[in-house]
């Protein structure tokens, strides 16, 4: 039997919350997006107007189109509320295995049978916690980019995912007007984040070991490959303290002494509040980062 999806959860009010929850909503999906923190919640509603604005001027959707969207969208700190009727999940709460699992374990209580489990994680495998969700057959990863970049949208089943979740899945991607990457084993990062992750580690070595300023390895970047931003300007897109996640979680977990001075020199902007562009500073300071302007390139040709 093939499981229809008419309600989406997301699981985390954060950048990656809000815009996949519009998206969902915008292609016609009812959305409720849940944090345990009200302050959270209050943000995103307050944000959402002005995110929608930003990605229709991309030309994802027209502005009509996301302001009726926005009408589907509820938000809620109430998880038994939330998850009663959902259909599928996405998750993005913090990258670690546990706490995913947990929180998975507890939306296992409260929804359908029928619902499907979604994780957003940028560099874990669904492996690592689908037992503890206690339906590892509706367990996939289901990963976003920046929505106001691109449509292409990651799936990664494990070795329990049944194939009725990944055909609901593959068929959810479709009705979200997103096109999918579909691996074919589990691989950490999936395919760009496995690549984009090599290129971070490799700049904040650079950077941490005082071989060249953050500045300099971005502009080299860009002078080679003619890109408008080096892997520094997109470590603050991400955010900073997802990117000293992710590194902290690798470096102790695979016990890399490089990697954990790389968490050691990102953990001191997260220290200071300096997130990236989510704080309008982090390695530059936003919305006028210095590498947006003419000079910054000045003599590069």
């Amino acid at each position: 039997m093939s499981i229809k999806i008419k309600k989406v959860l997301i699981l985390g009010a954060g950048t990656m919350g809000q815009q996949i929850g519009l998206q969902c909503a915008v292609s016609g999906f009812d959305v409720t997006i849940y944090d345990i923190n009200q302050d959270f919640i209050k943000k995103a509603e307050e944000r959402l107007p002005r995110l929608a604005k930003n990605v229709a001027n991309s030309g994802r959707f027209t502005l009509e189109a996301a302001e009726e969207g926005i009408k589907r969208i509820k938000f809620t700190t109430d998880p038994v509320e939330a998850g009663k009727d959902a259909d599928i999940i996405n998750e993005s709460v913090p990258e670690d295995p546990k706490l995913k699992g947990r929180v998975f374990a507890q939306f296992n209580e409260i929804c359908p049978e029928h619902t499907i489990f979604t994780t957003n994680t940028s560099s874990l495998v669904p492996s690592m916690f689908a037992d503890a969700t206690g339906r590892p057959e509706k367990v996939a990863a289901l990963h976003f980019h920046d929505l106001q970049l691109t449509n292409v949208v990651d799936i990664m089943p494990h070795p329990k995912t049944s194939e009725e979740t990944l055909e609901a899945v593959r068929q959810f991607t479709k009705d979200i007007d997103h096109y999918a990457i579909e691996l074919k084993k589990e691989h950490h990062g999936y395919v760009f984040n496995n690549m984009l992750s090599t290129l971070f580690a490799t700049a904040l070595s650079l950077a941490s070991k005082g071989v060249a300023t953050y500045e300099d390895i971005d502009k080299a970047w860009m002078g080679v490959l003619k890109t408008p931003i080096g892997p520094f300007g997109m470590m603050d897109s991400v955010g900073l303290e997802t990117v000293w996640k992710i590194t902290d979680f690798w470096a102790t977990t695979l016990n890399d002494k490089q990697g954990m001075k790389n968490a050691e020199f990102l953990k001191k902007f997260v220290d200071e509040g300096n997130l990236g562009i989510k704080t309008k500073k982090g390695f530059y300071e936003y919305p006028d980062a210095a590498y947006f302007k003419p000079e910054f390139m000045e003599g590069i040709k």
